[in-house]
């Protein structure tokens, strides 16, 4: 028998419809992790028949964090203007914002990464297998993993969501698909950080010095 406790729990806890939740718990003879995954599961299998759809509604999400030092832009789509102006929508685009900011990826995925960047990447981390004195036999299958390691620590959809580091942000985009019940893709963002690039002024920095040191 599964309890109304434990399906408001499940509901909290995955975003789930209530009576997906009472299925998946019942189905899972009331394990609430098991429940957890077959909700997951079938999120994901719903993301992959959504996946074919066209998504051109959204919103173009903001966030901006320490007071004004780094802000972001995303736009995320959705099928529907109805659902993009939902306030679940509204705050799923808010975390992603923030994700953002705080994670600071280069890339959405993996197909948009440049091969220059790449190339770069394994040139490094070849020279960094030599240096540390490994056979020249291994270094290739160790920079391939390691590659494989770099792709996924600069493209969003693979990195562990800030809020939730047990789940990606791929794994997030799936349980809103299977929540919301339309395809939702993050289409691109823009992370700015103030003073990226640019060099301080010697008088800016002098300044900054008196000022902490209260003069």
């Amino acid at each position: 028998m599964v309890s109304a406790s434990d399906v408001k729990t499940l509901r909290e806890r995955s975003g789930a419809g209530m009576m997906d939740c009472k299925k998946a718990l019942q189905e899972a003879n009331g394990d609430m992790e098991k429940a957890s995954e077959l909700l997951r599961e079938k999120g994901l299998a719903a993301a992959v028949k959504k996946a074919g759809r066209i998504a051109a509604e959204g919103v173009v999400g903001s966030y901006i964090h320490m007071g004004g030092k780094i802000g972001v832009l995303v736009e995320v789509n959705c099928e529907t203007d109805f659902v993009a102006k939902t306030d679940a929508f509204q705050a799923f685009v808010k975390d992603v914002a923030m994700h953002i900011a705080a994670a600071n990826p280069m890339y959405v995925s993996e197909d948009e990464i440049d091969p220059a960047v790449l190339e770069k990447e394994k040139e490094i981390l070849t020279a960094q297998a030599l240096n540390e004195g490994k056979p020249a036999n291994v270094v290739d299958k160790m920079v391939e993993g390691r590659i494989k390691k770099f792709k996924k620590e600069i493209c969003l959809l693979d990195q562990p969501f800030v809020k939730d580091p047990d789940k990606t942000v791929q794994q997030l985009v799936n349980d809103q698909v299977a929540t919301i019940g339309e395809k939702i893709s993050i289409r691109r963002f823009t992370r700015y950080e103030m003073g990226e690039g640019l060099e301080k002024r010697q008088d800016d920095f002098q300044k900054e010095v008196m000022e902490q040191a209260g003069l």
